[in-house]
């Protein structure tokens, strides 16, 4: 840290020490700061963990999909296919156009 930094902290100190009024608005936007910061990053994790299971659902789909269309590709009933694969059965027709 250097020196104005540290003048700068010495004289808020000093002043908040001085005036309980400004101590406990000080402190209050303290309080403020802090749980608007704990609301971001709460917000974000959530933000981040929904994405990744949506991720994960579209990339599962992705892959029954492609199953499908290779098992139709050998002949395969497409009752069958939809078992196999956990698609509906129209999915699995409207994948052989």
């Amino acid at each position: 840290m250097n020196e104005s930094g540290v003048k700068k902290a010495m004289d808020t100190l000093e002043f908040l020490s001085q005036d309980r009024e400004a101590r406990r608005l000080y402190e209050e936007r303290q309080k403020y700061l802090h749980d608007e910061a704990s609301m971001i990053e709460w917000a974000t994790e959530k933000g981040i963990a929904q994405g990744l299971e949506k991720g994960l659902v579209e990339g599962e789909k992705r892959k029954a999909i492609e199953i499908a269309k290779n098992m139709l590709s050998f002949g395969i009933e497409v009752s069958v296919i939809a078992k196999t694969s956990g698609l509906t059965v129209s999915e699995v027709e409207a994948l052989k156009d």
